[in-house]
């Protein structure tokens, strides 16, 4: 098993390393989705840093990464309170389509600041 480095972002909340599903979370239906489903294991990816479309899953889910926000930004104050991981700002280097779905893993540089997204391959 081998380990793509494909994005990196604010590390925001808790410094723990987590495997999961990467899903991208366009809509309130992905969300629902989710809730009828499966969402343990899954790490999120939205395109914005607030609460309203991920808060029903928030203590379900492995990690959340979003491709804005800062360290005061709601989703990461409240990721904080449910001690799940969480990128802020993130870049990601790979096409998101080709990502959703695929296991990936969430890990903090030693620093603690920077958070990187790998694939895992």
């Amino acid at each position: 098993m081998g380990y793509k480095l494909v994005g990196n972002g604010f590390s925001v909340s808790t410094k723990k390393e987590v495997e999961g599903v990467f899903i991208v979370i366009k809509t309130v239906q992905d969300v629902i989705e989710l809730i009828q489903g499966e969402a343990e294991g899954k790490i999120c990816y939205t395109e914005q840093a607030g609460t309203t479309t991920l808060a029903p899953i928030l203590g379900r889910i492995s990690g959340v990464i979003c491709k804005t926000g800062t360290f005061g930004s709601h989703l990461a104050i409240v990721s904080r309170e449910y001690e799940i991981p969480a990128f802020m700002a993130t870049k990601i280097e790979y096409d998101l389509s080709e990502l959703n779905g695929k296991k990936v893993k969430m890990h903090t540089v030693e620093n603690g600041n920077r958070g990187e997204l790998y694939l895992i391959e």
